[in-house]
């Protein structure tokens, strides 16, 4: 009860009207600059930070929470409608947005972008409200095993389902992993592939690389084929959601909801690994597992559900232990001190006015993200009728844009073409982007946690499994490696089960199983080919498909004596 009244009294001061206004003027900066590719929430607060000397703190934090937010959803809209994550945390979204968006249906993406970040947000925030202490206990208590053992998880997960090619997903992932190694070793300090350039020795920025990868590549890829192929409008489509959108988008914000904030609220974790999983989570349990991979709505609610309830969960280490777990939240504990506010576990009880405010503009900052947002999804999607050529050429000026104003460096820019250029080949070679960036990103994570675990057990290798939850998930990525050999196995054993007594009922149907070994797809036991036994079987009942027009049912009845007395010899 005591933390409802305090949640109130938050309400009362958040609810001011000049702190209503400092809200409002964050989302809307946030999606400002989150719709520009490389400039994410944690830049936005960076340039804010010297505008708000002059703001009493809780106004100021106040803003930044609403900056927070919208930065979230303007990265969603970029990665929607131009396959241009402004964040890495949207990089998930853009697989399954963009294709959405290309078909016709970028406000249907863009809307339950809005809904499902205003659902998981507000329930984040009041999970954040009621089980802050235990989330932090239970974060608190994983060791490096654990972060390792869930990464590994994410790594294969991920890439094991993207496109056809699992060889080509982690040929990608390779190189990603490769491009996370640039810089320092983060134990011993010793310099790794930066080859003589000091600029690399804190290695690659991640917002140049994603920027490099999606957006110039992106950018590139559409200009070799402009002249191949006349110029499509795409068309913006109806503006709303229906029944059927509602009805398979629901799921996937309590299911997004439900992964994003206990991997926010981890003292390493973020809103990639979260993405990730709710992706993979969504194409096994969709009933259109079909449509991922060519624009399932499914793909875009989950991923988008688990960025913001990740978001509402970062701020539990960073408020309860002064730990941030992001960029962003980064820059929010320098606000702190800027202030003079020491945060940590002693934060509720010195400052309990600016916490619960905090918390409090939370739910005010959803709300208001989807009031202007969901109106405005029409409007964004619109953006995909401009000319290829002008549309493409803004995306480099800001891309270019974003990626210089990461560092102030001219250095970033040559980094910025060249993997721009391989974005490029990869998509020529049909490489998915996607696993680099991944391996990037979650790359260096799994190698500190790979050392310090090693460095605990003194080398014994045992200690990768100390802990339980890291049992678990290994038991998950076995399943995950094993599950398609498993398949396999069982596939090649089903020829002898169906010859034996597995005889097809309806007449001119063969008893094909697969391409593994037996009876080929489509083949009769009599030797035909198995094209022509196949347009055979698929011509209407009154014809066997020869210009005589004879009855095909005594041609499906000799199939069958030819099956049954196979099993009989058998």
């Amino acid at each position: 009860m005591e933390t409802f009244d305090l949640l109130m009294q938050g309400f009362s001061t958040a609810a001011t009207p000049i702190n209503l206004l400092y809200a409002f003027i964050g989302v809307l900066l946030g999606t400002a600059v989150g719709v520009l590719p490389g400039i994410g929430p944690a830049m936005a607060v960076a340039l804010l930070l010297p505008v708000t000397y002059s703001l009493e703190p809780t106004s100021a934090f106040i803003m930044f929470a609403g900056i927070y937010y919208g930065g979230m959803y303007g990265g969603s809209t970029t990665s929607i409608l131009l396959n241009t994550p402004g964040e890495s945390s949207t990089v998930i979204t853009a697989i399954e947005g963009h294709r959405m968006a290309k078909s016709g249906r970028a406000a249907q993406a863009l809307a339950t972008a809005a809904i499902g970040s205003f659902v998981a947000g507000t329930i984040g925030t009041a999970l954040l409200v009621a089980f802050a202490p235990f989330v932090v206990d239970f974060a608190v208590s994983l060791g490096d095993p654990s972060y390792l053992a869930i990464i590994v998880l994410a790594l294969i997960a991920v890439t094991a389902v993207l496109g056809g090619s699992k060889l080509r997903g982690f040929s990608a992932l390779g190189i990603g992993l490769a491009i996370g190694l640039v810089g320092a070793d983060p134990v011993t300090g010793q310099q790794r592939l930066i080859f003589g350039q000091p600029l690399l020795v804190d290695g690659l920025d991640i917002v140049v690389v994603a920027v490099a990868i999606f957006a110039v590549g992106e950018a590139l890829w559409i200009a070799a084929h402009l002249r191949r192929k006349p110029l499509q409008t795409i068309p913006v489509g109806r503006p709303w959601m229906g029944k059927q959108d509602w009805k398979r988008s629901w799921k996937p914000w309590l299911r997004g909801t439900a992964y994003g904030f206990p991997f926010g609220a981890l003292p390493a974790g973020g809103a990639e690994i979260p993405t990730f999983l709710s992706y993979v989570t969504e194409k096994k349990l969709s009933k259109h597992p079909e449509e991922f991979g060519h624009g399932a709505i499914e793909g875009v609610a989950g991923p988008e559900a688990a960025n913001n309830a990740s978001a509402a969960g970062t701020l539990t280490p960073m408020l309860a232990l002064g730990l941030p777990t992001n960029a962003t939240a980064a820059v929010m504990l320098a606000a702190f001190i800027q202030f003079g506010i020491q945060p940590g576990p002693l934060l509720f009880d010195s400052e309990p006015q600016l916490v619960w405010a905090l918390i409090a503009s939370l739910f005010i900052g959803n709300t208001l993200l989807l009031l202007i947002n969901l109106p405005l999804a029409p409007v964004w999607a619109k953006l995909l009728q401009l000319p290829r050529p002008y549309l493409y050429a803004g995306i480099l000026f800001f891309a270019t844009l974003g990626a210089y104003a990461v560092n102030l460096q001219t250095f970033d820019l040559v980094i910025l073409l060249l993997l721009g250029l391989l974005g490029f080949a990869m998509r020529r070679y049909g490489l998915p982007v996607l696993p680099l960036v991944i391996g990037l990103i979650l790359g260096p994570r799994a190698e500190e946690s790979l050392r310090t675990t090693l460095q605990l057990s003194a080398g014994d290798i045992s200690g990768l499994w100390s802990e339980p939850v890291a049992v678990v998930v290994y038991i998950i990525v076995a399943l995950v490696l094993l599950a398609p050999l498993a398949l396999k196995i069982i596939r090649k054993r089903r020829p002898d089960s169906v010859l034996l007594g597995n005889v097809p009922e309806t007449p001119g149907e063969t008893a094909a199983t697969n391409d593994d070994g037996g009876v080929a797809k489509g083949q009769a036991y009599g030797g035909k080919d198995a094209g022509q036994d196949k347009d055979k079987d698929n011509v209407l009942p009154e014809h066997d498909g020869n210009s005589g027009g004879g009855p095909a049912e005594p041609a499906g009845r000799h199939r069958s004596d030819n099956i049954h007395n196979e099993r009989e010899r058998s």
